[in-house]
């Protein structure tokens, strides 16, 4: 996809809509002209202090339409946008920061106080500082809105096709971070797969809650600008002012995790809120159990759902459930628990150990190709050659094809539980735990042990002013799947699940619980 570039869709956006509103942030309105206007005087201070094409530009801050325009300006001056996951103690943060040598470093006014730690390169090279916030700026910092007032505007540096847009660096839930090389052509492929599925155009209203450094949100950004609609911008989720604020600014999309259906479903507010704007909500990231999708399509009948499902490194996505396959009529299909087809662009098959397409119906690793597929990862060689073999993205998931081309996703390669010699997904037996009425969240892990190697073992969160034993949940199990797929063990935890950046369940986490109590 060779000449296909991010910033054109801002140049567009200036042509068909001047004067409509770009984005909002709270009491901040700008039109398409003055966000465009922002953008390439943004763009002009980055190079003044120092930003040449490809270099780097750390930003490390909670949603907020500057941040939006610290991603443009970037890839406007011809460098890189580097979002940083907030959530991750300092030493992280830093190996992140100078594993992809920055030269320049925003932080938002929560995270100045790691101005001393980010400001300087490990051998002792300075980075500029900016401050992403109003009003001026703490000693060390450029302050964001005067740059924006004292530089003149540049023009576009028109990077397109494979050079880099983004570094974006994994969660790490499963291991090291790694940052995953994404250019100007791997996000437009992903508007192409998004954009028709989700009927977007110029009367688009996005909300935009989730962390930028999640790939998923940062795409939705390229895919809004893509079509002219118009940004909302939320600091981070926080369940009821997501639904105040799609209320206030009449949003018609947006998209969750299931942690955050769980959240909505529970807010009182849900249920006296006009929510009648909204017309698209997808969901994906983490597996959805089915029982918490239909309370939440239930919660919203006007709403057209779907699912998407991929990685970090396709961009996001390479297969997606529509709104038909979550109509009523098609309740009885069984497809609610797939992950859908391949996308537009996107080519989808399963394999096993030698990379051999499997026959449908038979467990293998999930793998894909398209023009969404990752550069390569930043700085490991080694490991872009492992996960592109073949010509396919290896993406660590397990699942099996149906004879309709739809993609069931039953486990991560290292999430598979082994018990007994039998293998046991543990998104089957999430999916039988949730079913239960008084489990709000779950997670399934294998447990050392000695006679049958793992034991399937679960973590629960109870709802609010519900109860349920560990023997009760385990008989709920043993009804509705085979009995050594069943949890042996259930820990009704009484504290939040650890979660990542992106919401997800950490059960890299849980497991380093469970082994330290088993120590």
């Amino acid at each position: 996809m060779q000449g296909f570039s991010l910033t054109q869709a801002i140049r567009r956006a200036v042509a068909i809509r001047p004067n409509q509103v770009a984005v909002i942030d709270a009491a901040a309105r700008f039109s398409w002209r003055q966000f465009a206007d922002r953008v390439a005087h943004l763009a002009a201070a980055f190079i003044e202090l120092g930003v040449q094409p490809g270099d780097r530009i750390v930003l490390l801050a909670f949603n907020s339409h500057r941040s939006l325009e610290c991603f443009y300006a970037a890839m406007w001056a011809g460098a890189v946008i580097v979002p940083l996951n907030h959530r991750l103690g300092l030493s992280e943060i830093v190996a992140q920061t100078n594993d992809c040598s920055p030269s320049a470093v925003v932080l938002g006014s929560d995270f100045v106080h790691l101005a001393d730690a980010l400001g300087k390169g490990p051998e002792g090279q300075t980075r500029a500082l900016v401050h992403s916030a109003e009003g001026l700026a703490p000693d060390g910092f450029a302050a964001f809105e005067e740059l924006i007032g004292r530089h003149e505007p540049v023009h576009d540096a028109c990077r397109t096709g494979d050079d880099l847009a983004c570094l974006l660096y994994t969660s790490g839930t499963t291991s090291a971070a790694k940052g995953v090389m994404l250019s100007h052509a791997n996000f437009c492929a992903n508007t192409a797969n998004v954009v028709p599925e989700l009927a977007m155009d110029e009367n688009t209203v996005h909300l935009h809650h989730g962390p930028l450094f999640h790939v998923a949100s940062a795409a939705r950004l390229f895919s809004t600008t893509h079509v002219a609609g118009t940004h909302v911008f939320l600091p981070r989720f926080v369940a009821a002012e997501v639904i105040a604020e799609i209320a206030r600014t009449r949003v018609t999309h947006a998209t969750f995790v299931p942690t955050m259906f769980r959240m909505m479903l529970d807010e009182p507010i849900m249920q006296t809120s006009d929510l009648s704007s909204l017309r698209y909500v997808s969901y994906g990231s983490a597996a959805m159990p089915e029982p918490l999708l239909r309370e939440f399509m239930a919660a919203l009948p006007g709403v057209l759902m779907l699912q998407s499902y991929g990685m970090t490194e396709l961009s996001p996505v390479v297969t997606i459930l529509g709104w038909r396959d979550h109509l009523p009529e098609a309740a009885d299909s069984g497809r609610l628990r797939s992950a859908g087809r391949p996308a537009m662009l996107a080519e989808v098959a399963v394999v096993d150990a030698e990379d051999r397409p499997v026959p449908c119906g038979t467990h293998g690793e999930v793998v894909a190709r398209g023009p969404m597929v990752m550069q390569g990862y930043w700085n490991r060689p080694d490991l872009t050659a492992d996960a592109l073999r073949s010509g396919w993205m290896h993406t660590g998931d397990i699942g099996f094809l149906d004879e309709a081309g739809y993609l069931y996703v039953v486990d991560r390669l290292k999430d598979m539980i082994i018990t007994g010699g039998e293998n046991v997904w543990s998104q089957e037996v999430e999916n039988a735990l949730a079913s239960h009425p008084a489990v709000a969240q779950c997670a399934v892990i294998g447990k050392p042990d000695p006679h049958w190697g793992e034991a399937v073992h679960a973590v629960v969160n109870l709802r609010e002013g519900m109860s349920a034993s560990e023997e009760e949940l385990i008989a709920h199990c043993r009804s509705l799947i085979a009995h050594y797929k069943c949890p042996r063990s259930v820990d009704l935890r009484n504290k939040p699940m650890p979660l990542s950046g992106a919401n997800k369940i950490l059960k890299s986490e849980l497991r380093a619980e469970l082994l330290g109590e088993a120590g």
